[in-house]
């Protein structure tokens, strides 16, 4: 796991994974965004007429309540809302950072396979619904327990999270059936790189680069677990 973190955040030397971090952090801020707007309007539909922001005070519309939200809001929001975006990221970056730690580490090996796009966004998608339920409960149990149910909520995320990443790393160059029992036999090597992702998806700023050190992280911990597939380790 050290030698995974290490080498996940060492790699920022690499152009083509600085490139993809960029643009994972700013594809990390849009969805945080998009799913704050709909935290905002989630919550004037439960509470109907004017909301009462703390800090902000009395705010009539959702538009309105978005705007200066955001700005006071969004750090706080993060702590709890960047573990879904992190879902949401598998399906749509999760290959690219694989294939660049796979070039610069485990070169030689067997080709991939090529997951159809719909397949890795449904998949994707099922983990997302479930990681909102889980994030939007652990919300709840956090304003009501002073804090220590976070602790919870990082050991659910990070069982969550460690199953989407290697699962679907695993993908490449397995079947469906395959990779989710390689996540079984290997679950205590994995839970405790998936605590530390959701701990590092809690800190506002950091949570931005989280999903593709994630995505990096998995992909040196497959490998690292199953070295007969590859022929070649960096």
């Amino acid at each position: 796991m050290i030698f995974a973190y290490r080498h996940a955040f060492a790699q920022l030397r690499d152009p083509r994974y600085r490139r993809l971090l960029w643009i994972g952090m700013a594809l990390s801020l849009a969805l945080l965004v998009g799913l704050a707007a709909i935290a905002f309007l989630i919550i004037q539909i439960l509470v109907p007429g004017a909301l009462f922001l703390p800090v902000v005070g009395r705010v009539q519309d959702v538009s309105a309540g978005f705007s200066v939200g955001t700005m006071l809001y969004l750090p706080w929001l993060s702590v709890f809302l960047m573990v879904p975006v992190a879902s949401i990221f598998t399906g749509l970056y999760l290959d690219d950072v694989a294939d660049a730690v796979e070039a610069e580490h485990y070169r030689g090996q067997e080709p991939r396979n090529r997951i159809p796009w719909r397949e890795a966004a449904r998949d994707s998608l099922s983990y997302f619904g479930i990681l909102v339920a889980v994030n939007l409960l652990g919300m709840a149990v956090f304003a009501i327990s002073s804090g220590w149910g976070i602790a919870i909520l990082w050991a659910l995320n990070g069982f969550l999270l460690s199953r989407e990443y290697f699962t679907m790393i695993a993908r490449r160059r397995n079947d469906a059936a395959t990779a989710a029992s390689l996540f079984q036999r290997d679950f205590y090597w994995l839970w405790l790189p998936g605590l530390l992702l959701a701990i590092g998806l809690s800190i506002p700023i950091l949570n931005l680069a989280m999903p593709l050190v994630g995505a990096a992280v998995f992909t040196h911990m497959y490998h690292r677990l199953h070295p007969a597939q590859v022929s070649d380790a960096g």
